[in-house]
């Protein structure tokens, strides 16, 4: 390999001589060899943009002329295109702050630039510093990079939220009539129908995604021209509002100028609650997963309530065995979120003094959280929710041989005789049905009535009229006796 010679201020440096990087990313390339992840796409077109959008502001406030401005926009357009990914080369662990990652950038646009002017890779005729990374800090690019990026997937992702949230309340309308045990502690509780628990998961989807989307809106205040530390120090009085107003236009976001830029250096509240937003958004898809995994259990030996979609083989021993496959891969996605976001709750707080030093890794780990829970949803949706069957006959069986009809029965036989009721059929392996007409407490009629779905998955106020017949038959009375 061919090098060409570069010198920084800690002395000379081999670059490889066709690398549009240079001295200072050379050096970090060497040092940080930790996991060999690169930064998401994302995020460098963020970055790229920013420099577009600075020198423009810049070339606005006559702070950068218009032949070397031109030159950084082009070759900035280039870096958007994806022209230098594989000269955008570190490792997402590096020096903190991401001052690498800001060097990185500023190098390849600064070495097109000299290109583009007629220069040669690392004559720098634009300076990286002085003219690609003029009225910036790597302090205040980095988090605005990171939340661009961010705000960009959100929309892919609030879109998927959206569609599995549709998936469900399709299959809520679907299985309206399929009459059911509801379960808690994991015992037989109550009725409920099919469709009124796919129902609650899909208003349980539509919160997450207001949550997200609330969140958000702190993403959208940027610090992009409060440099260092946040004072603005050698940036243009008017660089913060007319950056910000060039990537309003570039990145069709509604981004805000920061009311505070100090505050928004050191305090990375905003990824915190951003980050929240999706862990609680994984703690529901976990729940999801998990009953539906629960009611999907069998096929002989289980529940068997429903019936998820076969996606594959589920055993390289057991012949015809199949599992949840999506439902787990869910989960396991899910866990790893919440890891992801315990790390950014302990990156925010290695705050000092006036930086946060810690923005490269909760930038990796919230985009690579967004990408996660986006390519997640979309499969739980079309690989398994979209496909779900129900049994309506298993549903209706272990409903007739469970407990769970008993409660509807309490205000008209009272809690104690339905108690008692309930631990004679468990004794005779008898239905509660069965139970009630053997002892002629109420009359067929009258009980299918009081059994019926309507009667039993909704608020319903009780017949007073069957309760004053019940209660005053000798039937009744007699039962009650020998309590």
């Amino acid at each position: 390999m061919n090098y060409r010679i570069e010198k920084d201020v800690m002395g000379e440096v081999q670059v490889p001589s066709d690398s549009y990087y240079g001295a200072f990313t050379e050096r970090a390339k060497n040092n940080f060899k930790i996991s060999g992840i690169r930064a998401h796409r994302e995020f460098l077109i963020a970055l790229a943009t920013i420099k577009k959008a600075a020198a423009l502001a810049n070339m606005k406030l006559s702070q950068l002329d218009e032949k070397t401005g031109n030159a950084i926009v082009k070759a900035a357009d280039e870096a958007i295109s994806g022209k230098f990914d594989d000269h955008f080369v570190l490792d997402v662990y590096q020096a903190g702050a991401g001052t690498p990652f800001n060097m990185n950038c500023n190098e390849i646009i600064a070495n097109r630039a000299t290109e583009i002017l007629g220069g040669m890779l690392g004559q720098y005729l634009v300076n990286p510093n002085n003219h690609v990374n003029m009225s910036q800090s790597t302090n205040d690019v980095i988090p605005t990079a990171a939340k661009i990026a961010m705000l960009n997937l959100l929309k892919d992702l609030a879109q998927e939220a959206r569609k599995l949230e549709w998936s469900f309340r399709k299959k809520a309308d679907e299985f309206k009539n399929t009459l059911k045990v509801g379960r808690t502690h994991w015992e037989d509780a109550v009725p409920i129908t099919l469709g009124q628990e796919f129902e609650s998961y899909a208003i349980s989807i539509a919160k997450d995604i207001r949550r997200m989307n609330d969140f958000a809106d702190e993403l959208r205040e940027i610090g992009v021209g409060g440099t260092a530390i946040g004072t603005g120090i050698t940036a243009h009085p008017g660089f913060h509002a007319a950056v910000v107003e060039k990537l309003v236009d570039l990145t069709r976001l509604n981004l805000a100028a920061s009311k505070n830029t100090i505050q928004l250096t050191q305090d990375y509240g905003c990824f915190v609650s951003f980050s929240s937003s999706m862990k609680m958004l994984a703690i529901g898809l976990i729940r999801i997963s998990n009953n539906l995994s629960i009611m999907n259990s069998g096929p002989k030996a289980g529940i068997s309530e429903i019936i998820l979609p076969d996606v594959e083989p589920g055993s390289s021993i057991m012949p015809g065995k199949i599992n949840p496959s999506i439902p787990e891969c869910v989960i396991m996605v899910c866990y790893d979120i919440m890891g992801k976001d315990k790390t950014v709750e302990l990156a925010a707080q290695y705050s000092i003094l006036e930086l946060n030093v810690m923005c490269p890794v909760i930038a990796y780990n919230l985009i690579q959280s967004m990408k996660l829970l986006t390519n997640a949803m979309k499969m739980f949706r079309e690989l398994c929710i979209d496909g779900i069957k129900a049994d309506e006959e298993r549903c209706l069986e272990l409903l007739h041989k469970s407990t769970a009809m008993a409660t509807a029965l309490n205000p008209y036989l009272g809690y104690q005789a339905v108690s008692k009721i309930v631990k004679e059929s468990l004794k005779n392996n008898a239905s509660i049905k069965n139970t009630i007409l053997k002892y002629k407490l109420i009359e067929e009629n009258d009980l299918n009535k009081i059994l019926s779905p309507e009667e039993m998955t909704q608020p319903k106020e009780a017949y007073q009229e069957l309760i004053f017949k019940i209660k005053n038959s000798e039937n009744y009375k007699k039962f009650m006796e020998n309590l």
